[in-house]
């Protein structure tokens, strides 16, 4: 849906995109329920614990991105020190004795209270203002090592934090993210070869460096052969998958749910999705995810400046690249590996977030 003229010469942005991200924020908390409500009624005594928290993140999420598609996106690049030195504390309070909470083996959270903030979450969308306001303010930036050095800096920074963790996953999309940017911010061949050969190095050196993602990579190979062991998760995840078949056996319908399937209400909740939904019910979801990504793209490549169109395409990159590392982790096409389903997955920080930077894609594609 292309943006609309207003009143006074102003432009109406396009609304599939704030629409489409409340309607996948309301129906991720259907499939929390569905995917949760028996863990939560076994384990802490109420069906709806899951979806209770999750309701808090709709309401917080709908209001930030109520005022993002309303506050001038150009304000943003003032916050681009700001946002991006926060962004470092927070990730470095992960590791402080008290304010860092671990879970099953991995410390990525902040404990405040009896709430809980990934800074990893908020560390992708600090890089991509970071990059789209440096390379918007000199366009010659990104063709020299010199130039690409600050965001390149700042992006292995924050993979480092990241990484040690551990989170592989959103590691490999910051890696991502640093490539792309600079790639759409207009660099030659040279520097982006030179981006390029450490982060080809990286990934196998990062993944020897720990046994687990040895034992992880093995069970990709062949799960069979560790069916109780890491090749379970992808297993049941398979068999989830499988039993929804074409129709899937109905909404509320999955067996997996049964605390087969680990993480059955956040990292792998696209299991249950395809085992009560079936192939068409997926189909008919990736189709809104693509055309949440086109008028992302759409939004980046009307914007009416250098900021706005690597901002729009920063973040359209951040939900793209989630959707479709968590698919092809699901479906087994890639070792297994922690990360939500943007929008869907439980998980109050990666929705807030999400929904605030939907609001701001709103806002770009206001401002042709």
């Amino acid at each position: 849906m292309a943006a609309l003229p207003g009143k006074r010469g102003r432009a109406v942005g396009d609304i599939s995109i704030p629409v489409i991200a409340a309607g996948m924020a309301v129906f991720g908390c259907v499939m929390i329920y569905s995917a949760s409500s028996y863990v939560g009624e076994v384990q802490y005594g109420d069906a709806f614990y899951f979806v209770k928290k999750q309701l808090f993140g709709v309401a917080g999420g709908s209001a930030a991105m109520l005022a993002a598609c309303f506050f001038p996106y150009r304000r943003l690049a003032r916050l681009k020190y700001p946002l991006a030195i926060a962004a470092l504390v927070l990730l470095a309070l992960v590791f402080v004795p008290g304010v860092g909470v671990t879970n099953y083996g991995a410390t990525r959270w902040i404990g405040v209270g009896p709430i809980t903030i990934q800074p990893s979450e908020i560390a992708k969308y600090a890089f991509v203002l970071f990059a789209a306001a440096h390379f918007s303010k000199n366009y010659r930036a990104a063709r020299s090592i010199a130039g690409v050095a600050p965001v390149l800096g700042l992006g292995a920074a924050y993979c480092v934090l990241i990484i040690l963790e551990p989170n592989m996953s959103i590691t490999m999309c910051v890696g991502l993210l640093m490539l792309v940017i600079v790639f759409l911010s207009g660099t030659n061949v040279k520097t982006f070869a030179f981006m390029l050969a450490p982060c080809i190095i990286a990934v196998p050196v990062l993944i020897a460096l720990e046994p687990y993602r040895l034992q992880r990579l093995s069970a990709f190979i062949d799960p069979w052969a560790s069916p109780q062991g890491e090749g379970y998760q992808l297993i049941q995840s398979l068999y989830a998958l499988g039993n929804g078949g074409l129709f899937g056996v109905g909404l509320f319908n999955s067996t997996q749910k049964y605390r087969f399937l680990p993480f059955a209400e956040s990292d792998f909740i696209l299991s249950v999705m395809g085992e009560e939904l079936g192939f068409v019910g997926l189909t008919v979801f990736f189709a809104l995810c693509l055309l949440l990504v086109w008028r992302g793209l759409a939004a980046a490549s009307k914007a009416r400046d250098a900021f706005g169109y690597l901002l729009a395409a920063g973040i359209t990159l951040v939900y793209g690249i989630q959707v479709i590392v968590n698919a092809l982790v699901v479906g087994g096409a890639i070792p297994p590996t922690g990360l939500p389903l943007p929008l869907i997955s439980s998980g109050n920080t990666s929705l807030i977030v999400t929904m605030a930077s939907m609001g701001v894609l709103y806002n770009v594609s206001a401002s042709r």
